[in-house]
């Protein structure tokens, strides 16, 4: 039996390749660093005495430079490659948080977390395309799982030892997040060999211009629809612990093992669950379900009795939701991409995310101002099915949209209706 368990995880973890390995170590340690945005917040407040409309412009700004700098990190990756925005973009950015941690009034400290977060979104799409870049087809999903278990476990890390720190001097979050970054751009360049996306030549400039990501309109709802979910799911973080706290009445060391429960079944579980679902059906299919078990998971929250048990079961069936869907958003978008147009792909799926990350918080207070938190879980119920429903409509028009991709790849003459 214990063998048995042990070739699970060992061909769940099995033919990825070292350079991915060394992205998720690098992806681990940069996330590892990071706890200046979780207190931003907080420090605006309590330190440097900003109102609470200045600290949400200043989180405005982080939002704002976020979707900015995905824009130009994925037009950057297809010119230069993703090899050189990845290191300049962790460098930048880890000199951008020390310099960040310096400034004291609204309007420096505004520019500086706009210049920030500019630098840390540039990362996302060329470190998306470098994943893809590294693995091999029939493991791409699982490439992008290994990192997403990297993320989880380096935020985890981070949002402890940024609490502790943040109980001594605040200061010291803004050095360790800046030194982390740095690090993980050297260990970058130190363990991985220069690589890049090849730059288009001059008789195919025609075909990369035509094929922008921007013109795709198949994709282009895909990202809606994504981003849709993703002011759902980011509920989960934003509201779900208050609702825990206030409704619940948890207390939050409970409410902390909650959330750290969603971390902990992605690392005990994603890899091998990819592994088994990874090509037996299509990446729409997954992302269906998992949308709608998510759904389910917020609508749990009005119909389950006030429990510990029913807290944890909550958290399983939305983590479940997070898992079948989120890696295989990933392989959707990598199946549209190729190598010139790559990092527009992902910087768009990147936008979509950071869009949701500034939509979510203001959308779920105000329907707790106006309705209770019982109609911002059913609302959330709602959006996912709605999602479902594209989603669907998505998957039964697949072949059609094949047809047409494949006819304007074989003609290069990509005119996307």
């Amino acid at each position: 039996m214990q063998s048995s368990v042990i070739k699970i995880y060992k061909n769940a973890y099995s033919g990825l390749s070292i350079n991915n390995w060394y992205l998720s170590i690098v992806m681990l340690i940069n996330r590892s660093g990071t706890m200046v945005v979780p207190f931003m917040t907080i420090y605006c407040i309590n330190q440097l005495h900003f109102t609470v409309v200045q600290a949400g412009y200043i989180m405005a700004l982080f939002g704002l430079g976020s979707i900015i700098g995905a824009f130009t990190g994925g037009k950057l990756t297809d010119k230069f490659g993703f090899y050189d925005v990845q290191a300049i973009a962790l460098i930048s950015g880890g000199l951008m948080f020390i310099l960040v941690g310096y400034q004291h009034t609204f309007i420096t400290l505004g520019i500086g977390t706009f210049v920030l977060s500019f630098c840390n979104e540039a990362f996302r799409p060329a470190n998306s395309t470098a994943i893809a870049h590294y693995s091999a087809p029939k493991n791409k999903t699982r490439s992008y799982s290994l990192h997403r278990l990297a993320v989880n476990l380096g935020w985890a890390v981070g949002a402890a030892l940024g609490g502790f720190l943040a109980s001594f001097n605040y200061h010291l979050l803004f050095w360790v997040d800046g030194c982390t970054n740095i690090f993980a751009g050297l260990l970058l360049l130190k363990l991985i060999p220069r690589s890049g996306t090849p730059k288009p030549s001059d008789n195919n400039k025609e075909v990369v211009i035509l094929s922008s990501a921007y013109k795709d309109k198949v994709y282009l709802l895909f990202i809606f629809l994504i981003t849709l979910f993703s002011i759902c799911f980011f509920q989960f973080f934003i509201m779900e612990p208050v609702f825990y706290k206030l409704k619940w009445h948890f207390n939050v060391r409970f409410i902390g093992f909650l959330l750290a429960l969603n971390g902990l079944l992605i690392a005990l579980v994603e890899m091998v669950l990819i592994n088994y679902l990874e090509g037996k059906k299509h990446t729409l299919i997954y992302i269906t379900y998992g949308v709608i078990i998510t759904g389910f998971g917020f609508v749990l929250l009005n119909v389950l009795p006030p429990s510990a048990f029913a807290g944890v079961i909550v958290v399983v069936v939305i983590t479940m939701g997070e898992m079948v869907s989120m890696p295989f958003m990933n392989s959707y978008w990598i199946a549209r991409s190729n190598n010139n147009n790559r990092g527009q792909y992902a910087a768009l799926y990147t936008i979509s995310w950071s869009t949701a990350q500034v939509i979510a918080p203001a959308l779920g207070s105000q329907v707790i101002v106006y309705g209770d938190f019982k109609l911002l879980w059913w609302l959330l119920g709602a959006i996912c099915l709605i999602v479902t429903g594209g989603l669907i409509i998505m998957y039964r028009f697949r072949n059609n949209d094949k047809r047409l991709m494949d006819a304007l790849n074989e003609n290069a003459e990509l005119a996307i209706i």
